[in-house]
């Protein structure tokens, strides 16, 4: 049975700029590996990148965005927002190419939704539970179920009762 999962959740707002992306991959990975998901860096970090250089490259006036990072143990959503009401659009479906296209391919899910303030593009990912698991020593051991009648059940019909027999 796998141990059950603590919500992750981190924010940082940082104002886009060429210089800031290298900083704000590290933080991502860092948060990543903190929370177990080392094996997910790599393309959620690209991803990431792609998506702050879009608020760099696209976004008129205020290039301040919100980076938000959620796991819940078996699902990782990663956002990025900015202040510009313009939706992105697709281009090219050419992850060579990158922008949205790059995006869709190094995760499982992608949108894009207009909020009060502006929009936010956001990406998903499934992770593997196994990795945030409390393991002990060897195999786990799960006791053995047993059904006996109840006492004093003699000849009545359908009275049971689990029992646990030690496992070994």
């Amino acid at each position: 049975m796998n141990a059950p999962v603590a919500a992750c959740h981190y924010i940082v707002e940082v104002p886009a700029s060429p210089e800031r992306i290298p900083q704000v991959r590290r933080i991502v990975a860092a948060h990543l590996r903190y929370w177990g998901l080392a094996p997910h860096v790599l393309p959620v970090c690209r991803a990431v990148e792609e998506l702050v250089d879009n608020v760099v490259r696209h976004v008129d006036g205020d290039k301040t965005c919100v980076v938000e990072l959620r796991s819940t143990g078996c699902r990782l959503v990663v956002a990025v927002s900015d202040r510009d009401r313009r939706l992105p659009p697709v281009r090219s479906s050419s992850p060579v190419r990158g922008g949205l296209a790059r995006v869709a391919r190094l995760s499982d899910s992608w949108g894009t939704c207009a909020t009060e303030e502006g929009k936010v593009v956001w990406f998903s990912r499934r992770v593997r539970e196994a990795e945030r698991v409390l393991r002990g020593p060897g195999r786990p051991r799960v006791p053995a179920v047993e059904f006996r009648p109840l006492p004093g059940a003699a000849g009545e019909a359908g009275a049971v009762l689990p029992v646990l027999a030690p496992a070994g």
